[in-house]
């Protein structure tokens, strides 16, 4: 059984950063591709950022392309999330999640294990 467990969020003012992480137990972490989605309130989940196994394939949503970072430390079985330039519509719940690919997919529907997710709230 796999389990995904976020830290890092929290409050942060406009312009602000913040560091997610994602701690994954079990053995097979370096063997599949790791994404971050969000979720606002009274909005559906949406795509953040993906990162391939090796780490050398990433991708970014529009809203956050250029802003914020994805990267892994597959000795530490952790995913990371830098976001910089933080907006106010940038406040939601992040969630990581692990695919069952190896390359970086963008759809929800291609994870299968999910985390609980950690607050983001960007003040204005």
């Amino acid at each position: 059984q796999v389990q995904l467990v976020e830290s890092g969020g929290g409050l942060v003012q406009a312009g602000g950063s913040l560091r997610l992480s994602c701690a994954a137990s079990g053995r097979t972490f370096s063997n599949y591709a790791m994404g971050w989605f969000r979720q606002a309130p009274g909005k559906a989940r949406e795509f953040v950022a993906s990162i391939s196994r090796t780490g050398t394939s990433t991708y970014y949503s529009d809203p956050v392309q250029g802003r914020f970072t994805i990267s892994r430390d597959n000795a530490k079985n952790t995913v990371y999330l830098q976001m910089n330039s933080l907006k106010p519509e940038d406040t939601a719940v992040y969630s990581c999640a692990r695919s069952g690919l190896s390359g970086a997919p963008t759809n929800s529907y291609n994870y299968n294990y999910w985390g609980q997710g950690t607050q983001v709230t960007v003040s204005s």
